[in-house]
C-alpha cells in the first residue's frame, strides 16, 4: 500500500517520538469519510453485510445478557462482546477497505486472517478498554448516592442527579473515543504496538477537536438509529462506520515511519 498524502491535510504535528504524525483535517471531513465508506460497501456489499450481520448478532446478545442478568450480564457482555470480539471484527472491516484501496477484489479470508494475525495487540487494546469500562461502571454505581431519597424531591434535585450522571458518562465516553478512534486501523496497517497506536489516536483527536466532535456525533446518531430500528439498522450502519473509520485514519494519521504490516 502506498502512503497517500491527503488533500484535506493542512499541517502536521508530531509531539512525541512514539507518536505518529497527525494531519489537521477540515471540519467537514467526516462527511467525506461516510461517503467513502458507503462506496466501499457498494463495491462489495456481501462482505460488508456479513460483518454487519455478525456485529448485529453480537449487539443483540449483549442486550439480552444485560436484560436477563442485570449488572452481571452487562459486565459479561461488554467484556466478552464489544471489548474483545468487536475489535477483532473491526480489523476485518479495515482490511476490506485497505484491499479496495489497493485495487484488489475484497476477500473475506484476508479480513479474517488480519484479525487473527493482530490478535495479541487487539487483546492488549481490549484490556485497556476493559479497565476504563470497569472504572466507568464503578463510577456509574456511585452516582446513585446523589439520587434524592425523599419521594417529594424537586426538579432541581433530579436535575443535579442527571447532570452528574451525564458528566461522568461524557467523561468516560470521551476516553473510550479518543483511545479507539484511530488505534485499531493503525494496528492493522503498521508494524506497531497497542500503546503507540493508542497514544497516536489520543493525539489525533486532541489535534482535531471540532472535526472529531462531528465524527463522534455522527457515530452516536447511527447507533441511536440502530436501536430505534430494533438492531436492523446496525446491519448497515456498523460496517459503514468501520469502513469510514479506515478512511478517517488514512486522512488523519501519517504512520509512514513505521513499516507496513505484511498483509497479503
Amino acid at each position: 500500500m502506498n502512503d497517500k498524502t491527503t488533500d484535506t491535510a493542512k499541517t502536521e504535528e508530531k509531539l512525541l517520538p512514539f507518536c505518529a504524525k497527525v494531519n489537521i483535517v477540515p471540519i467537514n471531513a467526516p462527511i467525506k469519510w461516510i461517503h467513502q465508506g458507503a462506496e466501499d460497501m457498494r463495491k462489495a456489499p456481501a462482505v460488508s453485510l456479513t460483518y454487519g450481520f455478525a456485529l448485529t448478532l453480537l449487539s443483540i446478545a449483549i442486550t439480552y445478557l444485560s436484560w436477563s442478568f442485570g449488572t452481571l450480564g452487562l459486565y459479561l457482555g461488554m467484556a466478552t462482546g464489544f471489548l474483545l470480539i468487536g475489535p477483532v471484527l473491526a480489523i476485518g472491516l479495515y482490511s476490506f477497505s485497505c484491499q479496495l484501496e489497493q485495487g484488489r477484489k475484497p476477500i473475506l479470508g484476508y479480513c479474517i486472517r488480519e484479525s487473527r494475525v493482530r490478535i495479541k495487540d487487539i487483546v492488549i487494546f481490549s484490556l485497556i478498554l476493559l479497565i476504563v469500562f470497569l472504572l466507568w461502571a464503578r463510577a456509574a454505581t456511585a452516582v446513585h448516592i446523589f439520587f434524592p431519597e425523599n419521594s417529594n424531591y424537586s426538579i432541581a434535585d433530579l436535575a443535579m442527579f442527571l447532570g452528574i450522571g451525564t458528566a461522568i458518562g461524557a467523561f468516560f465516553s470521551t476516553i473510550v473515543f479518543t483511545t479507539s478512534a484511530f488505534s485499531l486501523p493503525m494496528l492493522m496497517d503498521r508494524e506497531t504496538d497497542a500503546i503507540t497506536a493508542v497514544v497516536t489516536s489520543v493525539n489525533a483527536v486532541l489535534r482535531n477537536k471540532k472535526t472529531m466532535l462531528i465524527w463522534a456525533i455522527i457515530i452516536v446518531s447511527f447507533v441511536i438509529i440502530g436501536f430505534i430500528t430494533f438492531f436492523i439498522g446496525f446491519i448497515v450502519f456498523l460496517p459503514l462506520i468501520g469502513h469510514a473509520t479506515w478512511h478517517a485514519y488514512r486522512d488523519t494519521i501519517d504512520a509512514s515511519e513505521w513499516p507496513e504490516h505484511d498483509k497479503y
